[in-house]
């Protein structure tokens, strides 16, 4: 391969990833990151339960519905984010950092973590060897991440309304006013 085509072809791969960006955003590649984890998550715990005889289809559907639930999880923190934003806009407050991403990225970025600690236990038990400083870093990073939605849940909970207004306040009331 030639130089001028090696370099054709990362202008061509960097220009695409700059269209998917622009189409996904940010937050798009995390959900792309977890959607490969789930699937290697799914293909090595089916080919560790094979290996080991454990095998059983009630046992995949439950881990097909835990996974399911856990786009519910991500779908519902994208909608949450989108709420708060749209309600912090209208001045009730407080304010959202990075236009509303409050919950969506380190729910996804927990799941990312959740499914990394699992491939890595699927690969010891398939009898790869997976370094324990691996295992043990995933743990810590998910500890991060868990302690960093504590403080943005603490944050949250230090933000007040707008003097007058509390959180009972109906737009019925607004109209015997």
């Amino acid at each position: 391969m030639s130089a001028d085509t090696a370099i054709r072809i990362k202008a061509l791969l960097a220009g695409l990833l700059g269209v998917i960006t622009e189409l996904i955003g940010w937050q798009g590649w995390l959900v792309a990151i977890y959607a490969v984890f789930m699937a290697i998550d799914w293909i090595t715990g089916t080919q560790a339960a094979k290996a080991h005889g454990e095998w059983s289809s009630e046992v995949a559907k439950a881990g097909i519905r835990s996974k399911g639930n856990t786009l519910g999880v991500i779908f519902m923190a994208f909608l949450l984010d989108q709420a708060v934003y749209l309600i912090a806009q209208t001045g009730y407050g407080f304010h959202v950092p990075l236009n509303g991403t409050i919950f969506a990225p380190l729910v996804l970025v927990w799941y990312i973590f959740t499914e990394a600690g699992s491939i890595v236990e699927n690969a010891g038990r398939n009898g790869a060897p997976v370094p324990d400083w691996l295992a043990k870093g995933i743990k810590v990073l998910r500890a991060k991440v868990d302690a960093k939605g504590e403080q943005q849940s603490e944050s949250l909970d230090q933000t007040q309304p707008p003097e007058g207004w509390e959180m009972e306040h109906s737009a019925s009331e607004d109209a015997e006013e």
